[in-house]
């Protein structure tokens, strides 16, 4: 069980969980190797990587795989945090750096549909690929007066 979404614990477990996800990344173009993990009500993780293609414009971050992942196992609603880590990819294809890195805007949408589904306040950690550096926020400080199911009146 989730006993507080603000503790660094919850963060760094969720950034580990998220860098053994982005050795999955393919990233053939960009070499910027990414990882997200979802965390659920129930505690379980559910991770992704991003996922990239020849048509630039077709590449999925990995938030949007994690959150579709999610969706796809009937646990949008459930969704309470994400863990996300990025950095450039070293020959081996592992993720470098030791900055933390922010969901994108498409990605802080993407969040914004499981936080309006779910009725609540997501929280999103920001790791670096490498090293101890996380920083959290909550999805309103990273997309204020977002546009979602309930400007349409559905959730």
């Amino acid at each position: 069980m989730i006993n507080d979404l603000t503790d660094p614990a919850t963060g760094a477990r969720l950034i580990a969980a998220a860098r053994i996800a982005a050795l999955n990344a393919h990233a053939p173009y960009s070499r910027f190797g990414v990882g997200a993990a979802v965390l659920l009500n129930d505690g379980s993780i559910i991770t992704a990587a991003n996922f990239e293609n020849a048509s630039y414009g077709l590449s999925l971050c990995a938030e949007t795989v994690a959150l579709a992942s999610t969706s796809a196992a009937g646990r949008l609603r459930d969704v309470v945090a994400i863990g996300v880590i990025g950095g450039a990819m070293d020959a081996g294809g592992v993720p470098r750096g030791m900055a933390p890195v922010s969901p994108c805007g498409r990605c802080r949408q993407v969040i914004n549909e499981a936080a309006q589904m779910g009725h609540r306040e997501i929280t999103v950690w920001c790791g670096a690929a490498e090293g101890d550096a996380m920083t959290r926020y909550l999805l309103s400080e990273l997309l204020p007066d977002a546009f979602g199911p309930a400007d349409l009146g559905i959730g």
